[in-house]
């Protein structure tokens, strides 16, 4: 299995900011907003200020639901701060409306999932339909690993998690990524970057439908002047 496209708990840029940033945002820390602050600087700022971040809006799971073909997303990009703000009036008219919720034709996961099983059929591996079906079984073949790593990402943003920041290594068809989780009080959000040393990639801000006027709120909070 090739256990090498992705590392759960791997050291990520923020380990280079807190020495423990598994524990940095958690509510007790007298400091967190402090923390928060200096996580969204280095993640988010530099990136907006230079045209490379693109929101990144997810829905379509709902009530345990986890199937890749279900799970929609649209792309906005952030090129100056208050483009939030049109992205979250934008879904929030089409909520009250009961409208179709913005969506790109490619998906997320259906998608590259189906790439990834023809690849490993034509060099000769046989993948049943439990394997298909089954996420956790993703890792048996090439780029299965990677496939499911996102798709957890996007579970626990769309049902949440316990923990108030995980990190992850991940090899993707544009290169290694890290992502950045964050389940917080005020709301739950991933980062998606280019590692530790690489600043030229796109970065993504990768948000449940549900979260993102909260997040809005926070990311104004944090990085408005």
């Amino acid at each position: 299995m090739p256990y090498t496209e992705a590392k759960e708990h791997a050291p990520g840029r923020l380990h280079t900011l807190f020495t423990d940033p598994y524990s940095a945002f958690d509510n007790e820390v007298v400091e967190r907003r402090l923390h928060l602050r200096v996580a969204l600087q280095a993640l988010l700022d530099k990136p907006g200020r230079e045209g490379r971040l693109t929101l990144r809006v997810l829905h379509g799971w709902a009530n345990g639901e986890a199937d890749p073909q279900s799970l929609a997303h649209s792309d906005h990009p952030l090129t100056q701060r208050g483009d939030l703000l049109p992205v979250v009036a934008r879904y929030q008219a089409a909520i009250d409306e009961q409208q179709p919720l913005p969506r790109e034709a490619e998906t997320l996961l259906a998608e590259p999932l189906m790439e990834a099983i023809a690849a490993a059929e034509a060099r000769g591996q046989e993948i049943d339909a439990e394997t298909r079906a089954n996420p956790a079984h993703w890792p048996s073949f090439e780029r299965g690993l990677g496939l499911y790593t996102f798709f957890k990402v996007y579970h626990r943003l769309t049902y949440g998690e316990d923990e108030s920041y995980r990190v992850a290594r991940c090899e993707t068809p544009e290169g290694p990524r890290e992502i950045h989780e964050f389940h917080l009080e005020e709301c739950e959000f991933a980062v998606v970057t280019g590692i530790e040393g690489n600043d030229k990639t796109r970065v993504t801000l990768l948000v449940h439908v549900g979260a993102l006027a909260p997040l809005a709120d926070l990311v104004e909070t944090m990085l408005g002047e």
